[in-house]
């Protein structure tokens, strides 16, 4: 059986574990060579070793994404490696959350970069190459559509409490999206957002204290979610329980593959039922 994305290149941010990772094996296990990135250069490496294992093709670009030269940097990668870039996921984010008058301008800052500029500077790294490759594809008589997922959440839907600055940046990235589909539908480029809802993650497994954090840039961030409160959680969900890394990674699968040439501008909730 053909693979549906063979011959397809593409570079998933933040892809060296959880979810990232997740999406980086399904696209290439279908077929897709892949430029994994992650701030840890010996996780990436490991996805990378585990796609080649696979019969497979992959590359690491490492790195901050929020860093100014990183699109630029991440686009060109898949270039030099590959020949061409087909399909693009915006997915390395964290949270770093407060009550809004305990929040601060780097709380802020650094969750608008991660979520908002980040994506919109690799994004813009692209568009240059998807205009060209558009039009010479048009001369040529051929037709090849090229894919962005943008990851949202239900936080940038519905809002939700002690996220103001998530759940403003998610809200944005589905802005990006929506416009990018009306500028970009004449390139053939198909720009959809997925919005997740409660997915077990070490940003959000279940943890028996409160000393829990990951590195930021220097800064200890505490993520996990409390026990108690996660089984609350899992209670509002009609499937009744948090979705996998896997199934999140199935829902961007979605919007990779040829059967999703004409939808675009869309924003798709993954999350069990939950609106």
């Amino acid at each position: 059986m053909n693979k549906k994305l063979e011959g397809k290149v593409a570079i998933v941010s933040g892809s060296g574990r959880g979810i990232g990772r997740e999406i980086a094996l399904k696209l290439a296990a279908d077929g897709a060579a892949l430029v994994i990135n992650d701030l840890d250069e010996k996780m990436a490496a490991g996805v990378v070793q585990e796609i080649v294992d696979a019969g497979g093709r992959a590359t690491a670009c490492c790195g901050d994404v929020t860093a100014p030269e990183f699109a630029t940097r991440f686009i060109d990668t898949a270039l030099d490696s590959f020949g061409r870039l087909d399909i693009i996921v915006n997915n390395a984010g964290y949270t770093w959350d407060n009550v809004i008058q305990k929040m601060t301008d780097e709380q802020w800052d650094a969750i608008m970069a991660v979520h908002v500029t980040a994506p919109f500077r690799i994004l813009r790294a692209a568009s240059e190459y998807f205009r060209r490759a558009a039009k010479e594809e048009t001369a040529q008589g051929v037709e090849v559509f090229r894919k962005v997922v943008n990851i949202s959440s239900v936080s940038g839907v519905m809002g939700n409490a002690g996220q103001a600055n998530y759940s403003a940046a998610k809200s944005a990235i589905n802005g990006l999206t929506k416009a990018l589909a009306k500028e970009w539908g004449r390139y053939k480029v198909n720009v959809n957002s997925v919005a997740f809802g409660l997915i077990k993650t070490r940003l959000t497994e279940a943890t028996a204290g409160d000393d829990a954090t990951i590195n930021i840039s220097g800064n200890e961030i505490k993520v996990g979610v409390n026990q108690q409160l996660m089984q609350n959680l899992e209670t509002l969900i009609p499937m009744g329980r948090a979705g996998t890394p896997a199934e999140a990674a199935g829902a961007v699968y979605l919007f990779c593959i040829p059967e999703s040439n004409y939808i675009s501008g869309q924003i798709v909730i993954c999350g069990g039922g939950r609106p």
